[in-house]
């Protein structure tokens, strides 16, 4: 089945800005509370949140199979176990209905008011029921300088780590939507030159930077998913901060790895955006050098090419400031292999599952994808351009990740996810 939305001279009768993330070529998926209280499953045209209940209600969807209710939800999660065919088939109807030679809907104000609304007149919500949250760590960029800095420099990878996708399971109850604040967190730290622990505020929070996949319903338990398979299980990508405190990090990563230093809060951006929407920036990933294990061997184009942006926004900036520039192409091992490895022992995947890449940092300095690397463990500070200077992650700073693709005929992103850091929650 073609993907008819993906037709790069196709146009909207919907306003889109110039440069906007959301042309009608891109038809994400997300879930929105609508100013009179209703929340719906949606998508986005430009600056429009349509409601995808509506157009489900209005018949706007006849010929396609779908239960009753399937976008009068407050998650994705049903949708997206439909599985691919199904998925396109609604995201071309709707691409077709907002096509701008199209009238049916155009031309009826009565339906376009049901349907219709301005971004700023709805409040994203989490797009789906997240019941687990399985974060890799796959960039070997990021990778070998966290080694360099933690461990011996001339042996920064770890055996282990160009044979197989490193993960880590994290925690589903603390993912929350952009715009959503997060609190410093309390927690055990080892100060320097001292032998025993003590318990407080960390002093080292950083954010991130890393995108998702979110998955349908792939396997039953003990079944694997071969890796030439795997792309057909996931639904699409968000923007992820996977916020982290690096004092919690280091005292207690050794032996069993990451827990609260990270499980504190992970914020992602509310549109899905979906794999049959990327399709047209597919790239070669970097050389695998180890060839890895015939389960882990691809072939063609396995990457995509995501330009991604982080700033920091201050109490005192009048404009955010851009402090990373990176690319997910720069990841070494890609989303087929990580669901194919995650799979390989039996364990089982499903609808609504989140995937994190693992921080994406690039071969330069101002590539890298968090603080820790970008000033090189706070011996480097940043300057701000309201003259103050980061090691990490101020209270009250505001951390904006951004992302999008873009050719010689279309550009679609993935908009931001943005949140502020709080002191710590104030128990009363």
């Amino acid at each position: 089945m073609p993907i008819s939305t993906n037709n790069p001279s196709r146009k909207s009768w919907l306003d889109v800005p110039e440069n906007s993330d959301f042309p009608i070529q891109n038809i994400p998926f997300g879930v929105f509370l609508t100013k009179d209280d209703v929340i719906t499953i949606g998508t986005r045209i430009g600056n429009y949140a349509i409601d995808l209940g509506a157009l489900q209600q209005l018949n706007y969807f006849e010929g396609i199979e779908l239960t009753d209710d399937m976008f009068m939800q407050d998650t994705l999660n049903d949708f997206i176990s439909d599985g691919k065919k199904t998925w396109r088939l609604v995201r071309n109807r709707i691409g077709d209905i907002f096509d701008s030679e199209n009238p049916l809907l155009r031309d009826n104000d009565k339906h376009k008011d049901i349907i219709i609304f301005n971004i700023e007149d709805v409040e994203m919500q989490l797009p789906v029921l997240i019941g687990d949250y399985t974060d890799f760590y796959s960039s070997k960029e990021h990778a070998t300088n966290v080694g360099k800095m933690f461990r011996d420099p001339e042996n920064a990878l770890l055996p282990n780590w160009l044979h197989i996708p490193v993960g880590y399971h994290g925690r589903s109850s603390t993912i929350v939507p952009s715009g959503i604040p997060v609190h410093r967190p309390m927690g055990q730290t080892l100060p320097n030159g001292e032998t025993e622990p003590v318990f407080g505020s960390s002093r080292l929070v950083d954010f991130e930077l890393e995108t998702a996949f979110i998955t349908t319903d792939a396997n039953v338990m003990g079944e694997n998913i071969p890796v030439g398979e795997a792309e057909d299980y996931i639904f699409g990508m968000v923007l992820l901060n996977d916020w982290s405190a690096r004092d919690m990090q280091k005292w207690e990563y050794v032996p069993l790895g990451p827990f609260l230093a990270k499980n504190f809060a992970t914020s992602i951006s509310p549109w899905i955006v979906t794999m049959d929407a990327l399709e047209p920036f597919r790239v070669k990933g970097p050389n695998q050098e180890p060839k890895p294990l015939p389960y882990l061997q691809q072939k063609g184009k396995n990457a995509f090419d995501i330009h991604l942006e982080v700033y920091i926004g201050t109490e005192n900036s009048k404009e955010p400031n851009l402090v990373s520039k990176s690319n997910f192409k720069y990841m070494y091992w890609s989303m087929a292999q990580q669901l194919a490895h995650h799979t390989s022992n039996g364990c089982r995947v499903n609808s609504g599952d989140m995937m994190g890449s693992g921080t994406i940092s690039g071969p330069t300095p101002d590539s890298f994808g968090s603080m820790l690397e970008l000033t090189w463990g706070g011996k480097n500070p940043i300057k701000l351009n309201d003259g103050t200077e980061r090691k990490f992650i101020n209270d009250n700073d505001t951390v904006i990740m951004k992302g999008y693709c873009k050719n010689s005929s279309v550009r679609i992103g993935f908009g931001e996810v943005s949140s502020k850091l709080l002191p710590p929650f104030n128990r009363k």
